[in-house]
């Protein structure tokens, strides 16, 4: 739970430097799937069963990489400049989602 916290952090503390013109755009959106992600998972687990926390996992997996994408884009804009601990929390959140879905499937 802490690295996806980080994540958040992280991504609110970077598109504070975006643009102003992209407060109800891409600042926007990045912010919401960071905050979707652990957000649904902690939906999940709360549900009564396997299928249904495996449903919301899908949900987050597919935040992280809709975040990934905005923050590709805001390098490419350069609105911001490419940071490797962003990258590194990215990465490490998909192999913990990943390695919790496969979890989960296989007991």
């Amino acid at each position: 739970m802490e690295k996806r916290m980080d994540l958040v952090e992280s991504i609110y503390s970077i598109s504070s430097a975006f643009p102003d013109s992209e407060r109800f755009g891409l600042t926007s959106q990045i912010r919401r799937a960071a905050v979707s992600i652990p957000s649904n998972i902690a939906e999940g687990a709360a549900r009564k069963s396997d299928k249904e926390f495996l449903q919301f996992l899908s949900i987050a997996m597919g935040s992280l990489a809709e975040l990934e994408t905005q923050y590709i884009i805001a390098t490419r804009l350069d609105f911001v400049k490419e940071d490797e601990t962003v990258i590194n929390l990215i990465t490490d959140e998909k192999k913990l989602l990943l390695g919790y879905r496969n979890y989960i499937k296989n007991k």
